[in-house]
């Protein structure tokens, strides 16, 4: 394999230094492909070398950490002094971990964005943030999956699940999956040069980099195929604002289009309106919460936009052809 010869800083020392948090259960996936980003644009003849990057796995205990999938990874350093970085990258994994690191590292967290260390919060380590504080009039950029959880736990911080990462001031957060090398390439690009980033996503098989404020890749609906990316934010929006009396107009602004342009958008590339898709989704949460929760329906009614339970009923009735009470009797039956 070829790669890219880059010119070593005149100082000797990697352009980039990283330090990796991982919360307990993280998600490997995000930090290996961010690792390897760096790995590879710092590599010079094929030799895994950190001659322009360089970066540490730190912890306040030398003990192994576990990923979510069950791997688990060893500590390169403690957790020392955080200005050695200029990057201080927190993994998040699974959500329901009950205190996902201990009080040292939040608090070396914290002292490290005091000193004006970047930190970058990576998948759910976006939550991690928020309960630290750090977010606190900062845009939240989380993934869709976990959008209604980040809003219900900080209702007063900004969110976002509309772009793959978001930088706010010396706090970026990134929605996780593939978007992680996307960012990890973009501090390639910014510290050591586009040879560098081309390279490394070269090597990975990543066709191109992809800016911060690109569509996170969701298709709430069953659609004609489509690479509109007003159709997708409106899809978006929609779906996570299912609870409230949701308007033509606010999704039509809400991607910078007029009523009458969305209106025309949707019927020529999916062949329905903007209110239908709108119902086709109320509709498909409604099925799911009914089949796989055992919540009261008036609650199901209530978060997909419905002020009352017959209402509702009779909406599901003409959608699936039974009521969702007996459609859960059906199922417990069965």
């Amino acid at each position: 394999m070829t790669t890219q010869n880059h010119p070593v800083a005149a100082t000797g020392k990697p352009l980039i230094r990283v330090g990796f948090i991982l919360a307990r259960h993280f998600t490997l996936s995000a930090f290996s492909l961010f690792v390897d980003t760096l790995r590879l644009a710092s590599d010079v003849e094929d030799r895994s070398g950190r001659v322009l990057c360089d970066w540490e796995v730190i912890s306040a205990t030398p003990q192994m950490i576990k990923a979510s999938c069950g791997i688990q990874v060893a500590p390169t350093a403690r957790l020392g002094a955080a200005e050695r970085f200029d990057y201080i990258a927190v993994v998040g994994g699974l959500l329901d971990v009950e205190e996902p690191l201990d009080r040292e590292t939040i608090a070396f967290i914290k002292d490290a964005a005091q000193k004006k260390v970047m930190i970058i919060g990576v998948c759910t380590g976006s939550f991690i943030l928020a309960e630290a504080g750090l977010l606190r009039d900062r845009l939240a950029c989380v993934s869709w999956l976990h959008h209604e959880a980040f809003r219900i736990r900080f209702p007063d911080n900004k969110l976002t699940s509309q772009r793959l990462f978001a930088e706010d001031g010396r706090v970026v957060t990134c929605a996780g999956g593939s978007a992680v090398a996307d960012l990890a390439a973009l501090l390639v690009k910014r510290h050591v040069g586009d040879e560098a980033e081309k390279n490394a996503m070269e090597i990975m098989q990543i066709e191109r980099w992809r800016e911060g404020d690109e569509g996170q890749s969701r298709a709430p609906l069953a659609l004609p195929a489509h690479n509109d990316p007003r159709i997708k934010a409106s899809l978006l929006y929609m779906e996570q604002n299912l609870d409230t009396k949701l308007r033509v107009e606010q999704i039509a602004d809400h991607v910078g289009i007029s009523r009458r342009q969305l209106e025309r958008l949707f019927h020529e590339k999916t062949s329905i309106s903007p209110g239908e898709a709108l119902d086709r989704l109320r509709m498909t949460k409604a099925m799911f919460l009914v089949e796989r929760t055992s919540r009261p329906l008036i609650e199901i009614a209530l978060d997909v936009g419905f002020e009352n339970s017959s209402h509702f009923g009779r909406k599901f009735r003409k959608n699936f052809g039974m009521t969702p009470m007996r459609l859960r009797e059906a199922r417990r039956q069965g």
